[in-house]
């Protein structure tokens, strides 16, 4: 695994805010500790990669209704032994909503969130170290409904809260638009 691509981006980095920074050291201190990091069998977390889709104005983001957990949330996944945080959060965003070749605003990350994922059937709970990006998709290409989903849709940035109104989703809306 080459965990030093992900720490060279985590260096480059700079959190929106005490919580962020707090869930950003936690990240580089797991993603240092652990040569594992990117695999889905790391029993007490795993990085994951996320894309925070906008349209090109800035108004609209693409969510989808995560069929298991009920609730909305930006596409993303495991990597899944891929230490290519960047290229996993495209290829989620790419199965998940459908949108075929989204731009990447910027050369780095724009998000770091740690979160709790609850025990299921087949899974003790374990963290998620979510490394997000931010990618553009015009609206008016079509997405694609898919099977981990109940829905996919473009929701104005000014209605985030009403989908899903956890920290995590706030606050990269308030990184777009800062009265989000």
């Amino acid at each position: 695994m080459h965990r030093q691509v992900l720490l060279t981006l985590l260096d480059r980095y700079e959190p929106w805010d005490l919580n962020e920074a707090r869930m950003y050291l936690a990240t580089k201190e797991f993603v240092r500790a652990q040569p594992r990091c990117f695999e889905r069998s790391l029993a007490e977390g795993h990085v994951t990669g996320s894309a925070w889709i906008v349209s090109p104005d800035r108004t609209q983001v693409l969510l989808m209704h995560h069929r298991k957990l009920d609730r909305w949330f930006q596409p993303g996944g495991h990597c899944d032994g891929d230490s290519d945080v960047r290229r996993v959060a495209l290829k989620e965003a790419e199965e998940e909503t459908g949108v075929q070749n989204p731009r990447v605003v910027g050369d780095g990350i724009f998000d770091v969130d740690v979160h709790l994922i609850p025990a299921n059937a087949k899974e003790a709970a374990h963290y998620h170290y979510d490394i997000r990006f931010l990618l553009e998709v015009d609206p008016k290409v079509p997405v694609v409904q898919n099977p981990e989903a109940k829905e996919v849709r473009w929701v104005p940035l000014a209605e985030v809260a009403r989908y899903n109104d956890s920290e995590s989703i706030l606050r990269m809306a308030r990184k777009l638009h800062p009265t989000a």
